[in-house]
């Protein structure tokens, strides 16, 4: 029995080398590594979106009135029409940003929408100081989720690049510019205030943190120009209580809070504060920054830019379905960037959050498992959150000292 045991067991390894093997054979292949491949998908996906919700492009609408609200002083956090069915939760600096796509009418309106949301995503990644081997594992593994955000014209594909950029431009010593975005990311959905996990790794800090001032003064001096001082303050308030209501609203929604707060709270019944979730959540976060050895090691300080990746979702009321391309695109720069090989479970991990974090909206999904148990008890979240505990075990204990390899041995072992 044993020896039979053994010898299943030593067939099922060959078996999983093979099936591993043949898909860096295929990824290897031409097509799937050709750039020109790559961006014809990161421009396919948004057309496909944005002319099969042209009528049902609801986050779109609102966008676009958020403007029009502040070209007329009217609150743009008050009731907007009837047909939009939503409320508009963005920062007084946003309607600025949308102004390109509130001008011109509706469809080729929400074509630039969504073309601008893929585009910066994939210029971020391409920019991103990862090796071609590692930006193809991003880009084919957050190709659906992509889709699955752009669906719904969520601005959380730009906060996923305003993050990666943030963490780039750092890295380049452009702190000006990374400024910018942490700011731009913070005055429009907040979750871009992450980009300061980033202070640690600049190599001119006190020019950083005086950016950061200036970005922050402009951001809220420019909106005045269009619409008044005034206007501008009461709406930031405004602002604040809309927020602070969604948050109190989110619990009990099954399309928001779909976190690691959502994921205790609705499997296990319990009705406790957040708190007790989130700052034991911030001190694993915060703890490998004590590993300051471990900075001079690209590995190490790409695997953190994974860490806030996820970590901003997982933590978060306001989480969504369509913002987990932020999630994602961290769950593949976890895998892609490690200095090691991966292991089985690994590769486990990876199925588990794609099949579960990133297909379970689809239609390719089974719709009674969707239904009874993925969306009533926040199960996208699962997998994120084995992969984000494992890698700040990973980040707390492994040496990172060989991602000093040269770049093209790296490519290679990831594709």
């Amino acid at each position: 029995m044993a020896r039979h045991w053994k010898k299943n067991t030593t067939f099922a390894a060959m078996n999983h080398a093979s099936l591993i093997e043949r898909c860096r054979l295929l990824l290897r292949h031409p097509f799937f590594s050709d750039r020109r491949t790559l961006l014809a998908l990161w421009v396919l996906l948004p057309v496909v979106a944005a002319l099969s919700k042209l009528h049902s492009c609801n986050n779109f609408l609102i966008f676009r009135a958020s403007f029009w609200h502040a070209w007329h002083a009217l609150p743009l956090y008050g009731p907007y029409p009837a047909e939009y069915h939503d409320v508009f939760l963005y920062g007084p600096l946003f309607p600025l940003l949308v102004v390109p796509y509130a001008v011109v009418p509706l469809l080729p309106g929400l074509l630039m929408w969504t073309l601008s949301l893929s585009l910066l995503l994939y210029v971020a990644v391409r920019r991103s100081g990862l090796s071609w081997g590692q930006q193809l594992l991003v880009l084919w593994f957050c190709a659906h989720e992509l889709l699955t955000a752009l669906f719904m014209q969520q601005f959380n594909v730009a906060i996923a690049a305003i993050v990666l950029l943030s963490f780039c431009l750092t890295e380049r010593g452009r702190d000006f510019w990374a400024a910018l975005f942490i700011v731009l990311g913070t005055a429009v959905k907040l979750y871009g205030v992450v980009g300061l996990a980033f202070l640690p790794f600049s190599r001119h800090k006190g020019r950083l943190l005086l950016s950061l001032a200036f970005w922050a003064v402009m951001a809220f001096v420019v909106p005045m120009l269009l619409c008044g001082p005034e206007y501008v303050a009461d709406q930031y308030a405004l602002w604040a209580d809309s927020l602070t209501d969604k948050n109190a609203h989110n619990a009990d929604s099954i399309a928001q809070n779909i976190s690691l707060l959502g994921l205790v709270h609705r499997t296990t019944g319990l009705r406790f504060s957040d708190l007790w979730l989130i700052v034991p959540g911030l001190a694993l976060f915060a703890m490998p920054y004590l590993r300051r050895g471990q900075y001079r090691h690209r590995a190490f300080r790409q695997t953190l830019l994974a860490s806030v990746l996820m970590f901003c979702v997982l933590f978060s009321t306001g989480s969504e379905s369509s913002g987990y391309i932020i999630a994602l695109t961290g769950v593949a720069l976890w895998y892609g960037v490690a200095p090691w090989q991966r292991s089985r479970t690994d590769v486990a991990l990876m199925v588990l959050v794609f099949v579960l974090s990133s297909m379970s909206p689809s239609d390719l999904f089974p719709a009674y498992l969707r239904r009874e148990w993925v969306q009533p008890y926040a199960l996208k979240a699962l997998p994120v959150a084995l992969v984000w505990f494992k890698l700040s075990y990973e980040l707390l204990t492994r040496d990172y000292a060989a991602s000093e390899r040269p770049n093209n041995q790296k490519a290679e072992r990831h594709v």
